[in-house]
């Protein structure tokens, strides 16, 4: 069932976004504080010469971008690796929507690539391909969003690690097979704030996980991070055929036992909501995330990532409140918004259903279960509010502070569907159901968990 949805999501992607065409054009980027790089053009110190492909009505270099505003990707090439490997990535984001640039400093053999200055460089690239957004000589003048990532591939995805250590100026940083580097990335990661992604092919000999990709990942100071495994995955199969990877790779991983098309496919699955929930807003993407977060089709997975929670009213006299913070609030009454009740508190003062909306840091939001008042008379009821924990939960979930008080317990899957559960007591044994997202609904609270 799993790899039919794949199909599916796949035919709808492409006729979601088939409106867009490539465009390309070519940037280079100065770095007044260093010297070197790759290009000219770009003024005196360090030139970072950057192909930039980018959703256009058209397709061509230098034609107009579309109308909107899209968010930027800056990506880091593999050793030894140059910019046109990655066909296959700005082949699938720029029709989506996004900006997709491409440093091409240190890229040679020899001398030997140097690890720090490629961090610097994506990092300094993205900054200014974010201020391009202001320039009125830029084809780029008001038509991207304040949101960027860094996503890199191997060397690049090491240096990646090193341009988002304490860079809070990104949304995101994504590794596919990020390698150790010099400075280390394993040591940068702690540093790493910015929600990240990490994917390693089970197979993988260049990079071997063990030593490269779980390390990466284990040390990553986020919050929310994610570690995606593509069962029997290579190295370099996230790009498209390229010999010196492709060398390298047929004389160090002899079980690789995917295609590279079938790598890809699996990456974009995944990828592709990220990307939409991190860089786009897109908080119904991040549901559809958070339904892979814990494994599917052709790979395994762990993720820290939360959905965010849902509100629960107290009612303590006629004053309502939410029992979750965020950066705003809206009180509703009968459905209606109620003017000017947008803090965490409201004072009621009409019979009626009241539910709040809380918008949360990622500027998605949730809404809590109504709550009815039948009377404007001042009462403390008692504090009844169930707790669910733990939540990412592995199957068995534990509801607390309902000492004597019967329970009535609802399960619904992602779609609305209610689905089968056992309930013991105060335990709720979700064991036997499939890891994903599900709403439940105790004593009239509502609660959205998340099950690896």
């Amino acid at each position: 069932m799993k790899k039919i949805l794949l199909s599916v999501f796949s035919i709808v992607s492409l006729m979601a976004f088939s409106q867009y065409q490539v465009g390309h054009t070519t940037i280079t980027f100065n770095d007044p504080t260093r010297s070197g790089g790759f290009g000219s053009g770009g003024g005196s110190g360090r030139q970072i010469q950057t192909e930039i492909y980018y959703p256009a009505a058209v397709a061509g270099d230098n034609v107009p971008v579309v109308a909107g505003e899209h968010p930027v990707i800056v990506f880091g090439h593999g050793f030894a690796m140059a910019w046109d490997a990655y066909e296959n990535i700005w082949e699938h984001y720029a029709v989506q929507g996004y900006v997709v640039a491409f440093p091409r400093t240190e890229g040679s053999l020899f001398p030997a690539p140097s690890h720090g200055d490629f961090g610097l460089d994506l990092k300094i690239v993205c900054q200014k391909m974010l201020a391009l957004d202001a320039n009125s000589g830029s084809i780029f003048f008001q038509k991207l969003n304040d949101r960027a990532g860094i996503m890199g591939h191997s060397m690049g995805g090491g240096a990646s690690i090193l341009a988002a250590s304490g860079n809070t100026a990104i949304n995101t940083v994504i590794g596919l097979a990020p390698a150790e580097t010099n400075p280390s990335a394993i040591s940068a990661a702690t540093g790493v704030t910015a929600p990240a992604l990490i994917f390693s092919g089970s197979a993988d000999g260049v990079t071997p996980p063990n030593v490269h990709h779980i390390p990466i990942y284990d040390g990553l100071g986020s919050s929310c991070k994610t570690f995606v495994s593509i069962t029997g995955g290579g190295h370099c199969y996230y790009a498209n055929t390229n010999f010196n990877c492709d060398f390298g790779e047929t004389t160090s991983s002899p079980n690789i036992s995917i295609s590279r098309g079938q790598q890809q496919t699996i990456t974009y699955s995944v990828l592709d909501p990220w990307l939409d929930y991190t860089l786009k807003g897109d908080c119904d993407a991040y549901d559809e995330f958070l339904n892979l977060a814990g494994g599917g089709s052709g790979f395994t997975a762990e993720s820290v990532c939360l959905p965010n929670p849902v509100p629960v009213i107290t009612q303590n006299g006629t004053i309502l409140t939410s029992s979750v913070s965020g950066v705003a609030y809206q009180w509703y009454l009968n459905g209606n918004l109620i003017s000017g009740a947008n803090s965490v508190q409201h004072n009621y003062t009409a019979v009626g259903v009241y539910t709040v909306e809380v918008t949360h840091a990622d500027g998605c939001t949730t809404i809590s279960a109504p709550l009815t008042i039948n009377s404007l008379s001042v009462s403390v009821l008692p504090n009844v509010v169930p707790v669910l924990s733990p939540n990412p939960t592995n199957g068995i979930l534990n509801i607390s502070n309902m000492n004597e008080i019967e329970l009535e317990v609802k399960v619904m899957d992602i779609s609305g569907q209610e689905v089968r559960f056992e309930l013991h007591d105060q335990t709720l044994d979700l064991c036997r159901n499939a890891k994903g997202v599900y709403f439940i609904t105790v004593n009239g609270y509502n609660f959205r968990i998340l099950k690896n």
